[in-house]
């Protein structure tokens, strides 16, 4: 019983408005097998002090895909590794603009662009076009972006078109970043989220669970989200693609992506929690648990290189568990 003792009284700091660290984020994660569903529902408890009942839906699309640059190890876009994955130019606005309103239709009012390959260059006065247009044409949409590295000046300029967040992960730990990419530094994206967040947009950023890091390294990462003004953490679940250097990767068992998922509402009580890429593939029919334990957000539609289950699956699974569906 004195693990119980030691997770309500953990929860109750946490519950209280206390910060607790990774120590007690490890104590949090090793309880034995028979104590998750206590994790989560405390979880599930902070999430409703501090983030309420909603969930908060959003929905991207892959404007521009392929020839990346850089070399992370888990991505099937880089232009290191031979994947399947489309490469294409900037989508047509019209294009774009058809997506997002079929995703209006369905009642999600949050919607992302998101570019791989070289920085924006010659795209960038296009992006801003289209983030001004879809402003005009769906009222009270609001547009996020995931465009990579920024400086001030692109920064500004996307926050004067209109955008409401920007988007850029973290990825993975600052101890394990190096065995994850070469081709840039963990310091590099910690200064696009600054950059993005001091230009006045709300700052989306998350990272990759299962790359083979320790959960130490988890809670490494959900500690240096902390000390980012983020609004927003999605947490994708590596989804390993045939090509990429992770293509073998052996998956987390569902049991231990709800115990991590559980343990960063811990730690982060007050942000959007957001189910990202690979929660169909790696946790299947136990998607609902994790938002009973802690997670209060999703991507929903498809992702950049993979499916997703669909809007009208994500909406009806939220009523079975009686959320609702924060546009």
């Amino acid at each position: 019983m004195k693990e119980l003792v030691r997770l309500q009284s953990l929860a109750e700091r946490v519950l209280a408005g206390e910060n607790i660290g990774s120590k007690e984020a490890e104590e949090l994660f090793s309880l034995p097998p028979e104590y998750t569903p206590l994790l989560l529902g405390f979880a599930h408890l902070i999430k409703l002090k501090f983030r309420g009942k909603k969930v908060s839906l959003c929905a991207i699309v892959n404007a521009r895909s392929g020839r990346c640059p850089e070399d992370c190890r888990f991505c099937a876009q880089s232009v290191h590794y031979k994947t399947r994955a489309p490469s294409y130019p900037l989508l047509p606005e019209e294009e774009v603009l058809e997506k997002a309103r079929l995703v209006y239709r369905a009642g999600i009012r949050r919607f992302s662009l998101v570019t791989s390959g070289p920085r924006p260059g010659k795209d960038f006065e296009r992006l801003c076009r289209l983030i001004r247009l879809l402003k005009k044409e769906l009222p009270g949409l609001k547009v996020c972006a995931s465009l990579g590295a920024l400086n001030r000046k692109e920064a500004l300029e996307l926050k004067e078109a209109g955008l409401d967040r920007y988007h850029h992960n973290l990825e993975t730990s600052p101890s394990f970043f190096p065995r994850i990419c070469t081709t840039h530094r963990f310091e590099d994206r910690l200064a696009t989220c600054w950059t993005a967040a001091e230009a006045g947009l709300e700052l989306c950023s998350g990272g990759i669970i299962g790359l083979g890091e320790s959960p130490a390294q988890r809670w490494e990462l959900a500690l240096a989200l902390r000390e980012l003004p983020v609004v927003s953490v999605p947490v994708n679940i590596l989804h390993p693609i045939p090509g990429t250097p992770l293509e073998n990767q052996l998956p987390l068992s569902p049991e231990e992506i709800l115990r991590s998922l559980a343990v960063f509402r811990f730690l982060l009580p007050r942000v959007a929690l957001r189910y990202a890429g690979g929660r169909e593939f790696n946790l299947r029919d136990t998607q609902g648990l994790g938002l009973w334990g802690g997670v209060d957000g999703m991507i929903t539609g498809n992702y950049l290189t993979t499916p997703g289950q669909g809007i009208e699956r994500d909406l009806k699974l939220l009523t079975d568990l009686g959320l609702e569906a924060e546009p």
